[in-house]
């Protein structure tokens, strides 16, 4: 599937804002892991840097865990309220290393907006694609993260948090050795 870059951005970084509280720890605990969570991200703009607005950014992970399992009509009453309550009017915008790519926002709105925002447009090009299903949650039994399957031929099913592929490998593995009698001394 080919998305626009800045879809393709945005989407990954919804999958890795998501997956902040799908690991053992929360990694967004303070406004340091925001901080730092934003600069892997390469999220520009103006920041408060207060617990207010670390509250607003750990809520969107509520919202966007939502888009991962919701139906295209869900989905689509999800996105359009994001744009609606931000006040969205997409433009394009060039800065800093960036070419030419879409914001929804100004540079100096909340940053729960512009980040929600610029995820809501990504998923927008989705649902308008009809790749909905490409937003998918892990397959191993013990996790919850989310994924993004960008393979041609939609089979990724782990996610990217831990060693989910490899644990679920050998634990299917054992269950064979384990039916063909083949793990006897």
């Amino acid at each position: 599937m080919q998305f626009a870059p800045d879809t393709l951005i945005a989407l990954r970084s919804a999958v890795n804002l998501v997956n902040t509280s799908e690991v053992e720890v929360d990694q967004l605990k303070t406004v340091a892991d925001l901080d730092h969570f934003l600069a892997q991200e390469q999220y520009s703009g103006f920041r408060a840097g207060t617990q207010g607005e670390l509250r607003e950014v750990r809520h969107l992970r509520t919202v966007f865990r939502s888009l991962w399992t919701a139906g295209v009509d869900d989905a689509v009453e999800i996105v359009n309220n994001i744009l609606r309550n931000a006040r969205a009017l997409p433009q394009l915008v060039k800065h800093d290393d960036w070419d030419y790519h879409l914001h929804a926002t100004t540079h100096d709105a909340p940053l729960a907006d512009r980040i929600s925002t610029e995820i809501a447009l990504a998923v927008m090009d989705v649902v308008r694609s009809g790749e909905l299903d490409r937003l998918r949650t892990c397959a191993a039994a013990d996790c919850t993260a989310v994924l993004l399957d960008l393979s041609r031929n939609r089979s990724k099913r782990f996610c990217d948090t831990g060693n989910c592929a490899n644990r679920e490998h050998v634990r299917a593995y054992r269950q064979r050795r384990a039916g063909t009698g083949a793990n006897r001394p």
